[in-house]
C-alpha cells in the first residue's frame, strides 16, 4: 500500500457505518430512518403517558438492544414487540404522522441518545405492558416497577 493510501480503508469502514446507521427502512410502505422508527415506536406506545413513560418506553427498547445485540430499528420491528408494527394494529397506516405530535422532539431525543438512557428508571425492565391486558407472559410475574398505566416486568 503507498504511504498516501492508508485512509482509505478508514473511508471504506467509515462509509458503511454511515449507511447502517442512516439506513432507511421501508415499514408500511413508508421509508423511515432507524431513529424515526425508535421515536415513532415510543410515541405509538407511550405519548399518552408524558415524557416519563416515554422514557420508561424507551428504556425497555434500549435493555432489548443492548440484550439481543440488535439496533433500536431491529428490536422495534420484530414481529409482535411493539403493537404499532403489528399488520393489524389501526394506528399503523398513521405512524408517519406521530412525528409531527407536540411530544415528537422529545421521542426523536429519547431515540437519538437511546444507548445512554439510564435503565435503572424503569429496574432494567425488558418488557412492559398495560394495566388494561394481561398477556400470556405476565402470568405469574410481578412488575418491577409501574409508570403510568404500564407495568415494567424484567424476564
Amino acid at each position: 500500500m503507498i504511504q498516501s493510501e492508508w485512509y482509505r480503508p478508514a473511508l471504506a469502514l467509515g462509509a458503511i457505518v454511515f449507511a447502517v446507521f442512516f439506513a432507511v427502512i421501508s415499514a408500511n410502505g413508508d421509508q423511515f430512518t432507524q431513529q424515526e422508527i425508535v421515536a415513532i415506536t415510543i410515541l405509538a406506545e407511550a405519548r399518552g403517558e408524558g415524557k416519563r413513560g416515554m422514557y420508561a418506553v424507551a428504556c425497555v427498547v434500549s435493555k432489548r438492544m443492548k440484550e439481543r445485540k440488535k439496533t433500536g430499528a431491529q428490536v422495534c420491528l420484530q414481529p409482535w414487540q411493539f403493537s404499532c408494527w403489528n399488520k393489524n394494529d389501526p394506528q399503523r397506516p398513521h405512524l408517519r404522522k406521530l412525528l409531527r405530535h407536540e411530544l415528537a422532539p422529545y421521542a426523536m431525543k429519547l431515540a437519538k441518545n437511546i444507548d445512554n438512557l439510564q435503565l435503572k428508571f424503569v429496574e432494567f425492565a425488558n418488557h412492559y405492558h398495560t394495566k388494561r391486558v394481561s398477556p400470556y407472559w405476565s402470568k405469574g410475574k410481578h412488575p418491577v416497577a409501574t409508570i403510568g398505566n404500564h407495568l415494567f416486568f424484567k424476564l
